[in-house]
């Protein structure tokens, strides 16, 4: 029982405007747009494949249904609660996200969280009476180290501090300070531990304190057996159409990350081969338009 979900979002990185800039355009096999490959073309593509299965008289034994959002550049804040409730009625989810190098699949892919970490201080005179200021700009520097700190390759877990800012002049002992952070994760388990940490952090400076917002914003995307099984169905049919369907493991997450999380089969990265995604350079390469279609069509008909 349940239903093939298609799955991919209409919306990109892309700024109003720089589709006049860059517009569409074809040359040496490849096609170039603002947003073409991360994914408007597999939007489009995903239309097709429905379509070829009208065409050619194919009826899944499963009902096939495409659900497009229209804000995962932005961390699918009112698309997540659609996401779920239909991979909960799903037996496979295949998400049109672009396809890694090599056209490959991407059977794991790394969750995110989004904290915020604030120190707040006692302003002073630098000059008169330092002593009795209690710097955030010095507790923020410390908690970053601690931070980096944690991050370990091995594992997979990356914590990246990309925005801090505080203090208003440099002869005032800083009374505020503020830093953003990313974190990557391969785990659940890394995931609970890494949002554990940084909520339990305490000050060095104890007249420092400190708080913390944000939290993880999406779970891993694990290579289960249920994973593994539905990219070997993609594999045989790739094979069939003459051609080798690798699959990789990737840093970043897509709405592929909240089935996953519901103990789905998910096969993500199924769009068109290209490259550029979020660049000014960004395209798809023609001749695997016909392919991947008929990819999809395989593995919705095989299903």
């Amino acid at each position: 029982s349940g239903s093939i979900l298609l799955m991919g979002h209409t919306d990109t990185v892309h700024s109003r405007g720089s589709l006049a800039e860059r517009p569409w355009r074809e040359q040496d096999g490849r096609i170039y747009g603002p947003g073409i490959f991360d994914m408007k073309a597999n939007c489009a593509l995903a239309l097709e494949v429905i379509g070829a299965c009208s065409a050619l008289d194919l009826t899944p034994r499963r009902p096939v249904v495409l659900l497009l959002t229209c804000d995962e550049e932005t961390g699918s804040m009112t698309g997540r609660a659609l996401v779920e409730e239909e991979a909960r009625k799903a037996h496979s989810v295949l998400v049109l996200e672009p396809s890694a190098a090599g056209g490959r699949v991407k059977t794991a892919r790394k969750g995110t969280g989004i904290f915020t970490l604030e120190a707040h201080g006692i302003a002073a005179h630098a000059g008169l009476e330092p002593e009795k200021g209690a710097s955030a700009i010095l507790e923020l520097a410390r908690q970053i180290e601690r931070l980096h700190a944690m991050n370990d390759a091995a594992r997979g877990v990356t914590v990246n501090i990309g925005v801090v800012q505080g203090g208003t002049r440099s002869n005032v002992v800083a009374a505020e300070a503020s830093a953003e952070i990313d974190v990557r994760f391969s785990t659940t388990e890394d995931a609970r531990q890494l949002e554990e940490t940084i909520f339990s952090v305490q000050p060095f400076d104890e007249r420092v304190k400190l708080t913390v917002q944000g939290g993880i914003n999406r779970p891993p995307l694990e290579r289960t057996e249920k994973v593994a099984a539905l990219y070997e169905v993609a594999r045989g049919v790739a094979a069939k159409l003459d051609f080798e369907l690798g699959e990789t493991s990737v840093g970043g997450a897509s709405d592929g990350n909240f089935a996953a999380a519901l103990d789905v089969a998910v096969l993500d990265g199924l769009g068109i081969s290209g490259d550029g995604a979020h660049a000014t350079h960004e395209h798809i390469m023609t001749d695997d338009i016909a392919r991947r279609g008929a990819l999809l069509t395989g593995i919705i008909a095989s299903l």
